[in-house]
């Protein structure tokens, strides 16, 4: 019983690091997994979810460290039976665990909440896909529209053939088109802004 009682906050111990490093394996997969399988907006729960869960359990490591290492310390000031008393071997065992606590897994979690949103935020334009429809946007945004318009005058009294020419510029590529319209000069001319204007819109 005497081996098994001193191999007892060693193996406490290996438990919790074996937990920690679960915890980092989890810390790196689980954002791309949730990001992959759930998309970016469940990403972003889970990191809001994380920071929100890492911060209050690092609190509690380091406050449930602190709490544990002084009553070893009241302990050995010989309340409870002082040193040598089975409350004294309990509170030794104990701060062993909560030393990894306070010192170790406590302010590892800082790491650990960095390392989760920083993978997250990594993966999340991948996931988002974003870019190449931005870069779409920007590429239309250039565009030049020049007009020509040739009026010649029909034997009728006020009517005229306009030949318009409508040159576009976009990006460097420009393309040409003509029209032939028929009418008088107010018919074409309000013809023509409404070609124009269609074409702006385009």
């Amino acid at each position: 019983n005497g081996n098994t009682e001193a191999n007892d906050p060693l193996e406490s111990i290996n438990r919790v690091t074996f937990a920690f490093n679960e915890a980092v394996d989890e810390a790196v997969l689980a954002p791309i997994a949730t990001g992959l399988i759930l998309g970016v907006e469940a990403l972003g729960g889970m990191l809001v979810g994380a920071v929100s869960a890492g911060f209050m359990l690092a609190i509690m490591m380091a406050t449930a460290g602190g709490a544990w290492d002084n009553a070893k310390k009241y302990v050995e000031l010989g309340n409870f039976g002082g040193k040598g008393s089975e409350a004294h071997k309990a509170a030794v065992e104990g701060d062993v665990v909560v030393d990894a606590f306070k010192d170790t897994s406590g302010p590892s979690m800082n790491i650990l909440i960095k390392l989760t949103c920083l993978i997250g935020l990594v993966i999340a334009p991948i996931l988002g896909g974003h870019s190449a429809e931005s870069n779409h946007v920007d590429d239309v945004t250039s565009k030049e529209i020049k007009v020509s318009v040739d009026m010649q005058s029909n034997d009728e009294a006020d009517d005229v053939t306009a030949k318009v020419t409508i040159s576009t510029n976009i990006n460097g590529n420009e393309t040409s088109e003509e029209f032939e319209i028929d009418g008088s000069k107010d018919e074409v001319m309000e013809k023509v802004d409404k070609i124009v204007k269609d074409k702006k819109q385009d």
